[in-house]
């Protein structure tokens, strides 16, 4: 098996998937979207929260996928977003699902059930038993009213088909447990954009991040420095990035981060159900942040 672990390393996109109009794929848009982030991320997540996977269908998922492994000119590694609370309903999904030319599965936490650390524990061993390609862990507590442990990471990150996390709690004293004790090469990854460049200070290889959709270049620099020790100039790409980000999330993600790629012209801001389109209200708080945003990364990136 490939180790995927040397090339999920830097920036991820959780790449957000276009809807036109009516309400369907719109792979035009898409295209589009995979060129754009392409010229700055290391790797793509598709089908994930940012993706709006719940409402996407078997047959959506499936040529979605297929779109995207052949708008690939790059060669960008995929992650590809599998999780649920039925877990034999998810093997069986792993086992029905072309895996090829994907290069990891990023698995959120069982969601609702809220189950034991032992449960969670026992389903990620069967989900990374049956896939055939390396998984992510994918911690959210926010979402799946549960949280996955440092103690349960460590102990998942011994099975040698689970290759890292991407860890969303915001719990630094959990990061530095799984950062300290988690075996050579698993990827902690940030799942929360300005917890990035803290995040790697204490041992984080990256991020799967949100703003990358509209900034991949100048985010995967930031990215980029702080993995290089360069933290006084990843801090100062950080700030610029301060005051949109918590905009994009005021009225459910992917709402925020749509509206902005359609201001940027990369795609419409349509959603689907129960997602609706921004207020007038933060539509406004997110022209004015992206024009300030826009200037100061150009400044910063020396565009």
């Amino acid at each position: 098996m490939t180790d995927v672990t040397t090339v999920l390393y830097g920036t991820g996109v959780a790449l957000v998937t276009p809807f036109d109009a009516n309400g369907q794929i719109d792979f035009v848009a898409l295209h589009k979207l995979l060129a754009f982030t392409a010229e700055g991320v290391d790797y793509w997540v598709v089908n994930g929260t940012t993706g709006e996977s719940p409402v996407l269908s078997k047959e959506e998922r499936k040529k979605l996928l297929a779109f995207v492994k052949e708008n690939n000119p790059k060669k960008l590694p995929i992650v590809w977003g599998m999780g649920g609370n039925h877990t034999q309903e998810l093997v069986a999904q792993i086992k029905e699902t072309d895996l090829s030319g994907v290069a990891a599965v990023l698995s959120v936490s069982p969601y609702y059930n809220k189950p034991s650390q032992e449960g969670i524990f026992r389903h990620y061993t069967a989900v990374a038993d049956a896939c055939p390609v390396p998984v992510l862990l994918y911690n959210v507590p926010g979402r799946t009213g549960s949280n996955i442990s440092g103690a349960t990471t460590v102990r998942l990150a011994a099975h040698p088909n689970i290759i890292g996390t991407k860890d969303a709690s915001g719990d630094f004293e959990q990061y530095t447990y799984i950062a300290k004790n988690a075996p050579e090469g698993f990827l902690l990854i940030s799942g929360d954009d300005m917890l990035t460049v803290p995040l790697i200070a204490i041992g984080g290889k990256g991020v799967i991040s949100v703003l990358a959709n509209a900034f991949p270049v100048s985010f995967a620099q930031m990215t980029r420095a702080a993995l290089q020790g360069n933290f006084a100039e990843a801090a100062q790409m950080m700030y610029s990035f301060a005051n949109i980000n918590g905009l994009l999330y005021k009225e459910g993600n992917p709402t925020g981060i749509k509206y902005v790629l359609s201001r940027l012209g990369i795609c419409e801001p349509h959603l689907r159900l129960p997602n609706v389109l921004p207020s007038e209200e933060l539509s406004n708080k997110l022209d004015a942040a992206l024009a300030a945003i826009t200037a100061e990364t150009q400044q910063l990136v020396g565009a």
